[in-house]
């Protein structure tokens, strides 16, 4: 599901999108961001905000899903199966907090299967969903953060940069263009979800932390989920 074929190598139609807001810049800011979107559900598969996930398509209803999707805004969601279900066959099966993400690029084959990367632009909850078939819509609303005290921010987010640091001791290499990413976040929250998307190896510890809208609890969460990878 991490694979991600470079379009130098692809054989099919390339849809790259150069006016799609960066990741942590002012303009990513400026999405405009409607209620109703698609919703693709995966098992050990989230988005967070400010993210980049590489997607392979090839299911009918995704295919179905995808294709909707680059014929309106380009957005669609990405829930997590529910923990003890290898599959899901009604909307209670998944998380209904979810990463709402941005096609940057997308690679159609002629197989009719396609590479994409999707760039998370909010966290989400499901309101209600207009449909099931052939993919799921749901209606949601946007959860903004709660800011932390700064103090806190600054604590939590230092404790935060250490764990990072032993992670890298013990052998995790991580790109230079990512630790930079680290320790250039622009806000305590940007950072958790940097470092949770990166880090935790367990999906379930990752929507624990998806799911926190206080960044304060957000960082907490995520400390103790670190410090248990760390231990495992």
């Amino acid at each position: 599901m991490a694979h991600f074929e470079s379009p130098q190598r692809s054989r099919g139609r390339i849809l790259v999108f150069t006016t799609a807001p960066l990741v942590n810049t002012p303009e990513a800011e400026t999405v405009e961001i409607s209620r109703i979107a698609p919703v693709m559900v995966l098992p050990n598969t989230l988005l967070f905000p400010d993210s980049l996930l590489p997607l392979f398509i090839f299911e009918e209803r995704y295919r179905a899903m995808l294709a909707w999707a680059l014929e309106n805004d380009r957005m669609f969601c990405m829930a997590l199966i529910r923990q003890g279900r290898e599959d899901w066959t009604s909307t209670d099966d998944f998380h209904h907090i979810a990463g709402l993400g941005l096609i940057r690029a997308s690679v159609a084959r002629e197989d009719g299967t396609s590479h994409l990367i999707l760039q998370g632009v909010a966290r989400v909850k499901f309101i209600r969903f207009v449909q099931t078939e052939p993919f799921v819509m749901a209606e949601f609303r946007e959860l903004p953060a709660v800011s932390a005290v700064p103090e806190d921010a600054a604590t939590l987010s230092a404790i935060v940069l250490k764990l990072c640091a032993q992670f890298r001791e013990r052998g995790f290499e991580l790109p230079e263009a990512l630790e930079n990413q680290f320790n250039s976040a622009s806000d305590a929250g940007t950072l958790s979800d940097l470092v949770a998307h990166t880090l935790l190896r367990d999906p379930y510890r990752r929507q624990s932390v998806l799911e926190a809208s206080d960044v304060s609890t957000r960082l907490r969460t995520l400390i103790g989920h670190l410090r248990e990878e760390l231990s495992s």
